[in-house]
């Protein structure tokens, strides 16, 4: 892979640098959000209000500017690795001798061309997009909640773990099926093309009835594979938005109480909220990329 990766280390580097300016500047705004909020909107200054909302902006503009040329640049560079890739493995199968054919199967080595390439493209279209903003998110996030009030931190010590845990615990069971899924493709494939190359064969001898049995077998069998995948993949996304909506209620809840006891300000609990979600995210999007690691 280093190998394929090496001709695009310019792209990868402006990727990586573009990433790097996204994520800061999403990690800057909720504090600049919190700023206006108790220096600006509880005070009632406009001026402030005006020139820190124009600080805000600018950084958005940034944020979304960076983010669309990270996008671009992961995208062609996964596009121009797969196109490469899938030549490499092309030509390597055109090296092959008649034993090696058979060891592997045609149907195996079409998919091996086509839908494997294509794993291996969106897992670096993920890598490149979220390799550097994932782990800078999740660190740059506790550590900007600890700076707008440490004793509220006390809640990420409960939810960063239960929930890396809960979501790795679908995971584990997801990647067995997600093999067996691709098990059950090729049987597919294989029974398809045998079909297909012997369509005379089989009207001849009028296995008609035989062949779509055959077929309908191998096609429930990847559909059970895949609706069990599904089911797990359902289940992801209830348990992530308990875990954050209990997070959520109980920041609410211990934030009130350090405001009102004058410890902490609205606007601290407001950009909290917003690094608390930014944590989920980046615990999410780590979890979805190692999911598509083969």
């Amino acid at each position: 892979m280093r190998a394929h990766l090496a001709p695009y280390k310019k792209p990868i580097a402006l990727l990586v640098f573009l990433q790097l300016l996204q994520t800061c500047a999403t990690l800057y705004l909720p504090s600049l959000n919190a700023d206006i909020i108790d220096n600006g909107v509880v005070t009632g200054d406009t001026g402030y209000i005006l020139e820190f909302g124009g600080l805000m902006i600018a950084v958005s503009v940034l944020q979304v500017l960076c983010n669309v040329g990270a996008v671009f640049y992961g995208a062609r560079t996964a596009s121009a690795l797969g196109r490469d890739v899938r030549g490499a493995v092309f030509d390597r199968v055109q090296s092959f001798s008649a034993r090696e054919l058979g060891r592997f199967g045609a149907p195996s080595l079409i998919t091996r061309t086509t839908n494997d390439v294509q794993q291996v493209q969106m897992l670096v279209l993920m890598a490149f997009t979220l390799m550097v903003s994932a782990p800078i998110m999740c660190v740059g996030g506790i550590i900007m909640a600890l700076g707008q009030d440490v004793p509220l931190s006390a809640v990420l010590l409960a939810v960063v773990p239960v929930l890396g845990i809960s979501v790795s615990l679908i995971v584990k069971r997801m990647r067995p099926l997600f093999r067996t899924m691709q098990e059950r493709l090729d049987t597919v494939n294989r029974v398809l093309r045998e079909q297909i190359t012997g369509n005379r064969v089989i009207r001849a001898f009028v296995r008609d009835g035989y062949e779509e049995k055959r077929f309908r077998g191998a096609n429930t069998e990847l559909t059970d594979v895949s609706v069990a995948t599904g089911r797990l993949m359902a289940l992801m996304f209830p348990t992530v938005m308990t875990v954050v909506n209990l997070s959520s209620v109980a920041v609410v809840w211990f934030g009130a109480h350090r405001i009102d006891s004058g410890g902490m300000q609205i606007g601290a609990l407001t950009a909290f909220l917003a690094y608390l979600m930014q944590i989920v995210m980046a615990v999410m999007m780590a979890t979805f990329m190692f999911m598509m690691v083969p």
